[in-house]
């Protein structure tokens, strides 16, 4: 039995929502979608051959703690943005290399981690310290 990406994508459903990363540029608003479970999180972006420059995926864990991704499957190169308590911004892995099995870790407890595409976060200035609101990683529905 052959599976294809569309039809392993197919298998699991992603809620949608949106959010905010700001920083000493301005606010920057994100189209994403929410991996909360833990098939959701293994699946992530894997296979997907583009992804806009306003989009990504916001992992979210049940508590803050060490994190490590890495880009099994995943097609094109992105910025993992690790976010700690409050919603601070711990370290940007930038432009990750498609298809790598390396692991890429949090800079400390982290409670989500956002994945944009690469280079995002040097051309909008993004940088450890900044602050990306939305309800589940700052906010009183955060899983903290």
């Amino acid at each position: 039995m052959a599976f294809s990406p569309d039809a392993l994508a197919a298998e699991i459903r992603f809620e949608r929502s949106e959010l905010t990363v700001v920083t000493a540029r301005g606010e920057h608003r994100f189209r994403v979608e929410l991996a909360l479970d833990e098939p959701q999180r293994e699946r992530g972006l894997q296979h997907r051959p583009f992804l806009a420059e306003d989009a990504g995926m916001l992992f979210v864990y049940e508590r803050p703690g060490p994190i490590s991704m890495w880009m099994l499957n995943t097609l094109i190169p992105l910025d993992m943005i690790f976010i700690g308590s409050g919603g601070r911004v711990l370290n940007i892995a930038e432009r990750t290399r498609p298809k790598s099995l390396d692991a890429i870790p949090s800079a400390g407890p982290a409670i989500a981690v956002l994945e944009v595409l690469g280079g995002t976060s040097a051309r909008l200035g993004i940088r450890p310290g900044d602050r990306v609101v939305h309800p589940l990683v700052d906010g009183p529905g955060s899983r903290r």
